[in-house]
């Protein structure tokens, strides 16, 4: 996206934003029109560095078959990794896999288990996270790094500000995980930065059966419809 070396004047800068409007505009126009024709759907997250004899990845794959079996589609970032294992497990359910992918100048790179007519491509990180938040039904975040953080954290936020419905938020390796929601416990909640009921948002689960049951009953009696 930003591949300039020099250094930018303001009146460049300027120019040059009022033009990447309307690529912004492309992006979610392009977005909505697909995304609103794929039907329900459950995010998966995780590392693009998890490699395909690690425990996560094999769980992984595991997870979205039966989110398949279960009725869902499945939408990952595209790339490889967790992300991989998403699309694949998918793939060999005969579910529905999407890949909503990025340009990175690394790890980055489409995965072959997204189905060729919903695989989507972004230059803007937040138009691609407004996909996400706007078109899934839950997420499942396994084990990752700043970029799984950001949207496991930026989906609390927006659920506990009432800016979009409420869905399953689950955390998949009490191991990998337990010791960040210890400190969210511990610090932020003991100091007062957040409420108790803010916890009740999350679920850590180790296996892919927990996975699906959580989703099943939270759905059960409930529409399935975007988020805003």
């Amino acid at each position: 996206m930003r591949k300039e070396q020099h250094p930018k004047g303001w009146n460049e800068i300027k120019t040059n934003d009022s033009w990447a409007l309307f690529k912004i505009m492309g992006e979610f126009v392009n977005g909505f029109e697909k995304m609103s024709k794929i039907g329900p759907c459950i995010s998966i997250f995780g590392s693009a560095r998890t490699k395909e004899n690690n425990e996560y990845y094999q769980l992984a794959i595991r997870i979205a078959k039966s989110i398949a079996d279960a009725g869902y589609g499945v939408i990952t970032g595209g790339g490889p990794g967790i992300m991989e294992a998403g699309n694949k497990g998918a793939h060999l359910a005969g579910g529905t896999s999407v890949g909503l992918n990025i340009d990175l100048p690394f790890e980055q790179h489409d995965n072959p288990y997204i189905d060729n007519d919903k695989s989507l491509d972004f230059d803007y990180f937040f138009v691609r996270k407004v996909m996400f938040v706007k078109y899934s039904q839950g997420f499942v975040v396994m084990p990752g790094g700043f970029g799984t953080l950001d949207e496991l954290f930026e989906a609390i936020t927006l659920i506990q500000t009432n800016k979009i419905e409420k869905f399953p938020i689950i955390l998949v390796g009490s191991k990998f995980w337990t010791g960040l929601i210890d400190w969210v416990k511990n610090t932020m909640l003991t100091e007062g930065n957040i409420s108790a009921k803010d916890l009740d948002l999350i679920q850590i689960v180790d296996t892919e059966d927990e996975v699906v049951s959580i989703i099943d009953l939270f759905y059960k009696g409930r529409s399935l419809s975007p988020n805003f």
